[in-house]
């Protein structure tokens, strides 16, 4: 980040005793103090008016969380943390808020050389910071070495799919002996909970969400937030009603999958439709991203399944759908799946194959056939098509989809269909 020969700082550090002596130590060494700031609302105002380049805050400021920091940081604010003594739990707090610089108030003297060698690139990749040679570098945790798969699935506007495809495949999953948590993140309104008989009013996936912002999830919550399906599934619930949108934004979806890989070896995502970024034209500040959430999860998974219904209109919407999806997260190398392929619309399973490949460049990974009746008998019994339905044809072409994307050996498979059968 590029500063002038004088950084203006904010300081916001609520009741913390060092407060006075901060202030004192923060005009001069080519610093100036551009406002002390009394509240969380005061310190987002001045830095969403761009008058400062770094910030400094402690615990003890009130409101402070993950979302606050997450904006300062968007402001491009540098966010310094400082605590009343080294290796406390306000220190474990700030960390787990995304302040990735943090310092005792006994190394106060030295905030100018602090303030000099701070970047916004050090703070997002949370890389240690050393201050000076006499100095010991400021610890940062490492990153947790959990490798949890996780798996989104998208699919364009027009119901394709997308939930009943993501249920069944976590519930797969599960069956192939893979640990599994099935999160619905769908910012315009979840499903995935009544279509497995889950019919409570408490989100899992907005509890999880809450604890994160207070830097307070931890495995264990995020366990005792979903819902046990089976002793190999979980589920996190989605939102009741589409207006908590707000609820969930980018920053606190990837916490919420960074912890979920911690606790499953697969998590599912049923993701929402919409990949439009542009919501923030519409504010002269940083606007609220409804789709935040949903490009959060397809970024950052390690398998996209982008579904698409089989009849015109839905082959149209998934075509022009790929395209924006890959637009949107140009990272992403979806897998393919065309869904309820039936004879009545007069094309076969390779024709519809065929028509996707030449029209993305892309190879479809697998066909689903049209099974209503499986479907339906799933979804009043609050049941997975694993549960109800296993020799339908749609569960068993599911269920080798969900081995593929997850690497179960050949041996495995065979053993599970016996059992099953």
């Amino acid at each position: 980040m590029s500063r002038g020969p004088s950084t203006g700082v904010l300081v916001a550090v609520g009741t913390a005793p060092f407060e006075a002596r901060l202030l004192a130590v923060s005009e001069g060494g080519g610093l100036h103090v551009v406002r002390r700031c009394v509240d969380v609302a005061d310190l987002l105002a001045t830095a969403t008016a761009r008058q400062a380049e770094v910030a400094v805050v402690s615990a003890q400021l009130r409101g402070l969380d993950a979302t606050v920091v997450a904006r300062l940081h968007r402001e491009g604010v540098s966010v310094l943390g400082m605590t009343f003594e080294a290796e406390s739990a306000d220190e474990a707090r700030l960390r787990e808020l995304g302040v990735g610089a943090v310092v005792d108030a006994s190394r106060m003297e030295q905030l100018a050389a602090m303030v000099a060698e701070l970047s916004q690139a050090d703070l997002d990749e949370s890389a240690a910071l050393r201050w000076d040679s006499s100095a010991p570098a400021v610890a940062i945790e490492p990153e947790s070495n959990a490798a949890g798969q996780v798996i989104a699935v998208w699919g364009p506007a027009g119901s394709p799919g997308r939930s009943t495809v993501a249920c069944a495949l976590a519930a797969a999953s599960a069956d192939l002996g893979r640990r599994t948590l099935l999160v619905d993140a769908d910012v315009y309104g979840g499903t995935v909970a009544p279509m497995l008989g889950l019919l409570d009013e408490a989100s899992g996936l907005l509890a999880a969400a809450r604890a994160a912002n207070r830097g307070e999830l931890r495995p264990p919550v995020l366990v005792r937030q979903a819902r046990a399906v089976n002793p190999s599934l979980r589920v996190l619930t989605g939102m009741p009603r589409a207006d908590r949108w707000v609820e969930i934004g980018s920053v606190l979806m990837s916490r919420v999958l960074a912890t979920a890989a911690e606790v499953s070896e697969i998590t599912v995502v049923d993701t929402g439709f919409s990949l439009e970024i542009d919501e923030e034209l519409s504010y002269d500040t940083a606007a609220p991203r409804r789709n935040g959430a949903t490009l959060e999860v397809l970024g950052a998974a390690d398998v996209v399944v982008a579904v698409g219904g089989a009849d015109p209109v839905s082959l149209s919407r998934l075509i022009r759908g790929l395209h924006d999806l890959r637009t949107a997260v140009p990272t992403v190398a979806p897998r393919v799946v065309v869904n309820r392929v039936r004879a009545s619309l007069g094309w076969s399973e390779l024709e519809v194959t065929e028509m996707i490949t030449r029209a993305t460049g892309l190879t479809v990974t697998t066909a689903l056939p049209d099974d209503p009746t499986a479907c339906d008998r799933a979804l009043v019994e609050g049941k997975t098509l694993v549960e109800c339905a296993p020799e339908s044809r749609l569960a068993r072409r599911i269920h080798s989809l969900a081995a593929d994307l997850i690497g179960v050996p050949e041996q495995v498979r065979r053993r599970r269909a016996g059992r099953a059968r």
